[in-house]
């Protein structure tokens, strides 16, 4: 899985409000404020965030399927032949850190893409698919470019794998218990690896960001030129 977090870091003009920020504790629910403490990555899935190591340790239990699941899947992709599908042996571990690397980049091109601003129901019905080619670059931001983007049915993602669909409903009734609309799904995928990502989603209302019709090249230019400072242009008052 990956950041579940959806309304990320905009300058405030005034003193910040409690909100969705860059990543949310998966146990608690706590904002990560990255200029006081980031946030630790579950060992296992490398994806999965908690804010203390008692957060981590009560998670474990309910965590543990998914978390497996997810480190098997992983190591399986490590074991196949090199090949089109399998250009490089690292390459699990390669797209994991880039989604980790550019989490705010995708959140945000998910959310334009299906329109949420203008169609917040889209999220119960489609995801964002990102497909990547893979670049054997020494520099690790430059190891992927953006080959395609497609919304597709939400049904493509969560029809193959019942773990990762429980655990994408699972944030999703969390999401909507603290009045967000949901989790946003976005799919990357590079040859024969994907990985999910999951993004709980505040209401409209809370969310500033302008809505952008040319997200698809925002994304390609940040992510090809190696960028990671990116951060959503926020014109629209809170509502």
């Amino acid at each position: 899985m990956a950041p579940a977090a959806a309304n990320y870091y905009s300058a405030p003009t005034h003193a910040p409000q409690k909100q969705r920020g860059y990543r949310i504790c998966d146990t608690c629910g706590a904002v990560e404020n990255p200029s006081i403490q980031k946030f630790r990555l579950c060992g296992g899935c490398m994806t999965t965030q908690y804010c203390s190591p008692d957060c981590q340790k009560s998670h474990w239990p309910s965590h543990k399927a998914i978390c497996q699941h997810t480190a098997a899947q992983m190591s399986g992709a490590k074991q196949q032949p090199l090949s089109a599908a399998y250009p490089d042996e690292n390459l699990p571990k390669y797209l994991r850190k880039f989604t980790s690397t550019h989490s705010s980049l995708l959140g945000w091109a998910g959310f334009q893409a299906l329109q949420l601003k203008r169609l917040p129901a889209n999220i119960r019905q489609n995801a964002l698919l990102i497909e990547l080619s893979y670049n054997p670059h020494a520099e690790s931001l430059y190891r992927f470019s953006i080959a395609g983007t497609h919304v597709v049915p939400r049904a493509y993602v969560t029809s193959h794998d019942p773990l990762v669909a429980a655990d994408i409903d699972r944030r999703e009734e969390r999401c909507r218990r603290s009045g967000g609309i949901g989790t946003l799904v976005v799919l990357i995928q590079c040859g024969g690896i994907s990985q999910v990502m999951p993004i709980e989603v505040d209401p409209p209302s809370k969310i500033t960001w302008d809505s952008r019709d040319d997200w698809a090249e925002v994304l390609r230019h940040f992510v090809e030129s190696g960028r990671t400072d990116f951060k959503p242009i926020s014109t629209t008052a809170r509502g």
